[in-house]
Parts: structure tokens; C-alpha cells; sequence
């Protein structure tokens, strides 16, 4: 009991998403969970986890109850440098302590940075590890084929087009080069032109 006090345990009855846990010495964030009573034997949890190690996503099922140490996270608000093929360099806006977190533990979260953006640093433990991203970022496109006489806003049809941070995404047929959109972080998908 005294060591359940300095060490704070979650049980899964308490699990929320964007929750991070320890799960045999390895973190992970709950992306999803769901409690299940089936008529016949004990209640589980099914849950799909995200490990911050290296932001590869898992499905694991768990007894009802079962606890779990509980990580202590903290967001930090700092500036993105730049990315050099190994690691992602931020700076802290106030200290002005620069840090690097292993680029492929923020793969995705890349796609919609550019250099000099404020973002938010998710520490666990002390340690960084990911990046908070917003649920939209506006980008310029940089490249895009060239729109067909007679595309309007209202017509359908996409295009790829390769945006500043070098990702790839489908866009409606009028959108050039040198525009600004404005892009879903979470899908991926062209909201509108800015």
C-alpha cells in the first residue's frame, strides 16, 4: 500500500483517451478503449495504444481493473528548428535550451511543421517525446500540376499537390502554386484556401 501511494497507479476503469501509462516498462498513449462484459466470464478492456517510443500502434486487451503506473506528462510550448534526418531540434522559447527528439517518433507531426513554428513539446517523464499538434495548420503549396480551364470552386476533382513541409496531399483542381491552404492535421485532408 505505501509503495501504490508514491507510485501513482491507474486502474482501466479510470482510462481516458490521450491518457499515457506504463505497460511492462514501456509507455504508451490510449487512443481508444472500450469496456467490455461479455455474458459469460470476467469484463475486459480493449484498448488500441500508441507507444511513444516510436509512434507504432498497437491492440491490447487488459482485465477489468488492472492497474498500470500512471506517467506524468507536461506540454511545453517551443520553436522547431529544423529536422536533420536523424533527429527534430526545438528550442525553448524562454531558456532558449535547445533539445532533440529521434525524428521517427515524430514522423507524422513533421508533415505539418515548418521551421520557426511555435508547437507544444510533450514531455514524458522529464524526457521529450512528441508533439502536440493543432487540429489545423495553414501551408503554402509549392508545387501543384496546373488547374484545367473551367475548374471552379464548386467543380470536383483532385490533384496532388507537395505543400512547404514537403508532404503530399490531394487538393480540389484549382488550387496553384503559391496558395495557402488550410489542412486537417489529423487526416491529412485540404480544408480550404486561406
Amino acid at each position: 500500500m505505501a509503495l501504490e501511494r508514491l507510485i501513482r497507479l491507474i486502474s482501466t476503469n479510470q482510462f481516458k483517451n490521450g491518457n499515457h501509462i506504463d505497460v511492462d516498462g514501456t509507455v504508451f498513449k490510449i487512443l481508444e478503449f472500450q469496456h467490455v462484459k461479455p455474458g459469460k466470464g470476467g469484463a475486459f478492456v480493449r484498448t488500441k495504444l500508441r507507444r511513444t517510443s516510436d509512434g507504432n500502434v498497437i491492440d491490447r486487451t487488459f482485465r477489468a481493473g488492472e492497474k498500470f503506473r500512471s506517467v506524468r506528462t507536461e506540454s511545453r510550448k517551443m520553436q522547431f528548428l529544423y529536422a536533420d534526418g536523424t533527429d527534430a531540434h526545438f528550442m525553448d522559447s524562454e531558456s532558449f535550451e535547445q533539445i532533440a527528439v529521434p525524428e521517427p517518433t515524430l514522423q507524422e507531426a513533421l508533415r505539418w511543421i515548418t521551421p520557426s513554428s511555435e508547437v507544444d513539446v510533450l514531455f514524458i517523464d522529464g524526457e521529450p517525446s512528441d508533439v502536440q499538434l493543432p487540429s489545423t495548420v495553414e501551408l503554402s503549396v509549392t508545387e501543384a500540376d496546373p488547374g484545367l480551364r473551367g475548374d471552379s470552386v464548386s467543380g470536383g476533382g483532385t490533384k496532388p499537390a507537395t505543400l512547404e513541409t514537403g508532404a503530399v496531399i490531394q487538393v480540389p483542381l484549382f488550387v496553384e502554386p503559391g496558395q495557402r491552404i488550410k489542412v486537417d492535421t489529423r487526416t491529412g485532408d485540404y480544408m480550404a484556401r486561406v
